[in-house]
């Protein structure tokens, strides 16, 4: 049983998703032109039509299949899925003279929609088109001052379209909005933590029986979760922790703390000077990705040989990596994506992917039930190549070595004054520039240090960080004290896009 949202190309399609299973309804994604039976192997409680660029009247707009539209499963159209409602069951839908994007208040509203909400209430709007006149049979329920059709539904209470954003944050009482919708449609909540981590340990029983699966653990939270999953299974497992000398400071140790007190067969490899050497005098930000990837993959190699055999290879893919891998879709062009250094398919493993149709935050609620320490559990992201693209240009280990000191006093800051879990991702650059200082009565060259912090839900969009000026004052101060090797601290405000949140 799900929620089906159909996707009709919103930059905001998973964002709904998510919300509904933070509502605890399970949710999946597919795309808008879904033909019925593919949507009917989902057992379907509830529809959801995304948002989209496109408009009800150009030829090329996708389009649900109509059986979606037959009333069997109560729908709810968001944007221009509520326009598509609309010109469907006869309703008029115009081109304004002007789109309507940003905050607007509804000045009445009413209907299960908005069953027990009161006061003032706050939407998003994005939209260009808008209906002008509903389907015979149905309502208005609710408007705005610039908007008389805000929302709609049908007579008999199985059709509602709002065209403002329920599933953004500028949107305040929406998931009271979508939690009516389920509600009226009679959704199951049950998607929990327990329902999830038994579902994955039946998955991984079933599938793996008594066959040996091999892991790459990154240290990541999604990578041992995983770990722990195979453990709690029962299965029989390897986990390789590769050391490949990029690591933060102390990351090696604080992998091994978590994962070996809970059960994990871990088995850590220390090749750090073999990815060094085949650094050496590597620049470009490209190369270096290859020449690590490649490496990694060598080693990961020998391990399989020497600890095998394994049939099955476990790799902790989430459900953002498989819509990516499908072109932006969900589940209905899902391909296997390689996350793990890129591990060519030669190998020969099963891929073993129990984490495909789980979101990031709900990886951590499966942590957080198998035991997995904080530290591990709300870390950072952290790229696969490491320190290696936050040390511009060629990398030795002196340059590693001073980026993991004052990563190591940025970070910390961040814990101490409570605004790491504040942040989706903080970092550290050293740049290959050395500019002039004063330390003491003498002028000194020291490298620059850019600092990072951004927000963001997904990672897919991303905002600088706005910290507070006397804690950023603190850090700037800190880290040249402590780190003398670094002579100047920049911190850097640029959003994703037009930047990304690493530099290399």
């Amino acid at each position: 049983m799900a929620v089906v949202v159909l996707d009709f190309g919103s930059q905001y399609t998973r964002l709904i998703a998510r919300r509904l299973r933070e509502l605890r309804a399970y949710s999946v994604i597919l795309p808008g032109d879904a033909p019925w039976a593919e949507i009917e192997r989902q057992n379907p409680e509830a529809i959801v039509l995304s948002g989209g660029p496109s408009s009800v009247f150009d030829p090329g707009a996708l389009r649900p299949d109509p059986a979606v539209l037959t009333g069997r499963v109560p729908v709810l159209g968001i944007c221009y899925g509520m326009q598509y409602l609309a010109h469907f069951f006869g309703g008029v839908v115009e081109k304004r003279g002007r789109a309507e994007y940003g905050k607007a208040v509804l000045t009445r509203y009413q209907g299960p929609l908005f069953k027990g909400i009161g006061g003032e209430v706050q939407v998003w709007m994005s939209h260009a088109d808008a209906v002008v006149r509903t389907p015979p049979g149905w309502q208005v329920v609710a408007e705005t001052e610039e908007n008389p059709v805000a929302a709609i539904q049908d007579e008999a209470g199985r059709f509602f379209g709002v065209q403002f954003h329920p599933e953004v944050s500028h949107t305040p009482k929406g998931m009271e909005i979508l939690e009516n919708f389920l509600d009226h449609a009679g959704v199951r909540r049950d998607w929990t933590p327990a329902r999830m981590l038994d579902a994955a340990i039946e998955e991984v029983r079933a599938r793996v029986g008594r066959e040996r699966v091999l892991l790459a653990a990154s240290g990541g939270v999604d990578s041992s979760t995983l770990a722990l999953l195979l453990a709690k299974a029962g299965v029989d497992h390897l986990a390789v922790f590769v050391d490949h000398g990029l690591l933060r400071l102390g990351e090696r140790e604080e992998v091994e703390r978590a994962l070996l007190p809970l059960g994990v067969n871990l088995q850590v490899v220390d090749a750090s000077d073999r990815f060094l050497k085949a650094l050496k005098g590597v620049a470009d930000p490209e190369e270096k990705r290859r020449v690590i990837g490649h490496t990694f993959i060598e080693v990961f190699q020998e391990v399989a040989r020497e600890e095998g055999p394994f049939k099955f290879l476990a790799q902790g893919t989430l459900y953002p990596d498989v819509i990516e891998s499908a072109g932006g879709f969900g589940a209905a062009k899902i391909k296997s994506h390689h996350n793990v250094g890129g591990l060519p398919e030669e190998l020969g493993f099963e891929l073993l992917e129990p984490f495909r149709f789980l979101f990031k935050d709900e990886v951590r609620e499966l942590a957080l039930a198998l035991g997995l320490p904080d530290t591990i559990r709300m870390r950072h992201p952290f790229p696969g190549p490491g320190l290696a693209i936050r040390v511009l240009g060629p990398v030795d280990r002196e340059k590693l070595e001073i980026l993991r000191r004052a990563d190591d006093v940025f970070v910390n800051l961040l814990k101490e004054h409570g605004l790491y879990p504040q942040v989706w991702q903080a970092l550290a650059v050293l740049l290959p520039v050395r500019s002039v200082g004063v330390a003491g009565d003498e002028r000194r060259y020291g490298y620059t240090l850019a600092l990072r912090a951004v927000t963001s839900v997904d990672g897919m969009t991303a905002d600088w960080a706005r910290l507070p000026y006397d804690f950023l004052d603190e850090v700037a101060r800190t880290i040249p004290r402590r780190v003398p090797e670094i002579g100047r601290v920049v911190y850097d405000l640029t959003s994703k896009p037009p930047g990304t949140i690493e530099w290399e």
